[in-house]
């Protein structure tokens, strides 16, 4: 190798080689990652998590449909006593008779 710039290149090549070498041997690639405890442990919350919201769900769906149908049953009562008391208030139109009286006449003697 005569060549000066061969020479750079070469060494430029084996410090590219020696860094990659270095990256590959600490990152450990052969070696299983082992899992975080914490994260083992989110996990496990999570799920807990997802099964109480289920859980939750389902109580609050069932007394949602059990209040609809009382709402509903309510909702038929007040339009009977609604039209109950309109035919309370109103008055019968059979027994209304409109008289007709002539007029007064006041006659004095003073």
């Amino acid at each position: 190798m005569t060549s000066h710039a061969a020479r750079l290149y070469a060494i430029a090549l084996a410090l590219v080689v020696f860094f990659l070498a270095w990256a590959v041997v600490a990152a450990h690639p052969w070696a299983a990652a082992a899992a975080d405890p914490r994260l083992r442990a989110l996990g496990a919350r999570e799920a807990a998590l997802r099964r109480d919201a289920r859980r939750v769900n389902a109580i609050v769906a069932r007394r949602f449909a059990a209040y609809r149908t009382a709402l509903r049953e309510r909702r038929v009562e007040i339009a009977a006593a609604k039209q109950r008391a309109t035919q309370l208030a109103a008055p019968p139109v059979s027994n209304v008779r409109i008289v007709t009286l002539p007029p007064l006449t006041i006659t004095r003697t003073s």
